[in-house]
C-alpha cells in the first residue's frame, strides 16, 4: 500500500527530466498522475507507459504553455482524464514546467523575457488559481524553482528573475490556504542531469568544475529532486509549508576544505 493511494496528482512538464522522475515517484506511491506535456507527445507516452509497466496509473494531457488559453486546455484535458479513470478532484499539484534562458542583460530581448514571465511565472500562478476548486483539503502545491536564485550567474538573468518571482508565491499562498490543510512549497534544484544540460554535461572540464563547488561532489540526478517532492507530497510533509528548499547537493555554499 502506497502513501499516496487514492490521491490524484498533476505534474506539469511531466514528460521528461525532473518532471518525469516526479511523475514516476508519485505514481509509485499510488497516485493517479496526470502527465502534462507541451509538444513532445512521444515523451509523454513513454512516461505514461513507464508508470503503467511499474503497476501505476497515469494519463497524458497536452497544453503548450505560453499560448493563450493553454491553462484552460490543460484543465479541460485533466477533467477528461480523471473521468476516464473514475476519479475526481486533485490532491497534488507540481508546477514543474518551465523555460530556460542563457542570456546576459545585454543580450536579453523583450520578447524572450515576456515569454519567460509567461511560462515561468504567470502560468504556474494561473494553474494554481484554476486548480483550487479541484484541490481537496489537505492537498499539496509544489513549485519547481531553481538554485539560480541564490547563485549569481550573469548569463541567465531572465531565468533567475522569473524563478525568484515563482518562489515568492509560496509564502502568500501557504498563508491563504493553510486553514484548509493545504501546503505550498518551492523546491530549488541545482544542475541536474537532464537533456537541458546535456551539452554542458558532455564537457568533462565543466562537470569537474561544478563538482568542485558542490559539497556532495557530484551533479544531481532527477531522482534526487523527485525524492524531495515525494516527501513534500506525502503525509510526512504535512508540517512544512511556505518554504523554499534548496536541493542542489550544497552547490556553491562556500570554500570546500579538503578532507
Amino acid at each position: 500500500m502506497g502513501a499516496l493511494d487514492g490521491n490524484t496528482a498533476l505534474v506539469t512538464g511531466g514528460s521528461r527530466g525532473i518532471g518525469r522522475a516526479v511523475a514516476l515517484r508519485l505514481a509509485a506511491e499510488g497516485a493517479l498522475v496526470a502527465v502534462h506535456y507541451g509538444g513532445n507527445e512521444a515523451a509523454a507516452a513513454q512516461t505514461v507507459a513507464g508508470i503503467a509497466e511499474a503497476g501505476g496509473r497515469a494519463f497524458a494531457v497536452r497544453a503548450r504553455f505560453g499560448e493563450r488559453g493553454a491553462v484552460d486546455r490543460l484543465f479541460e484535458g485533466l477533467a477528461v482524464g480523471l473521468a476516464e479513470h473514475g476519479a475526481d478532484g486533485l490532491d497534488i499539484l507540481v508546477n514543474n514546467a518551465g523555460m530556460h534562458s542563457a542570456r546576459s542583460i545585454g543580450q536579453l530581448g523583450e520578447e524572450e523575457f515576456e515569454r519567460l514571465l509567461a511560462v515561468n511565472v504567470s502560468t504556474p500562478l494561473f494553474v494554481v488559481q484554476k486548480a483550487l476548486p479541484l484541490l481537496r483539503d489537505g492537498g499539496r502545491i509544489i513549485n519547481m524553482g531553481s538554485a539560480a536564485t541564490r547563485i549569481a550567474n550573469p548569463l541567465q538573468i531572465g531565468y533567475t528573475v522569473t524563478k525568484a518571482a515563482l518562489a515568492a508565491l509560496a509564502p502568500s499562498l501557504a498563508n491563504e490556504l493553510g486553514r484548509r490543510g493545504i501546503t505550498v512549497n518551492t523546491v530549488e534544484p541545482g544542475v541536474v542531469l537532464t537533456d537541458m544540460v546535456a551539452a554542458y554535461a558532455a564537457v568533462p572540464e565543466a562537470v569537474a568544475g561544478l563538482e568542485a563547488i558542490t559539497a556532495l561532489g557530484r551533479i544531481g540526478e532527477p531522482e534526487d529532486i523527485a525524492d524531495v517532492v515525494g516527501f513534500l507530497a506525502g503525509p510526512q510533509g504535512r508540517w512544512v509549508t511556505g518554504q523554499t528548499i534548496d536541493v542542489s547537493g550544497g552547490t556553491y555554499l562556500g570554500p570546500i576544505t579538503p578532507g
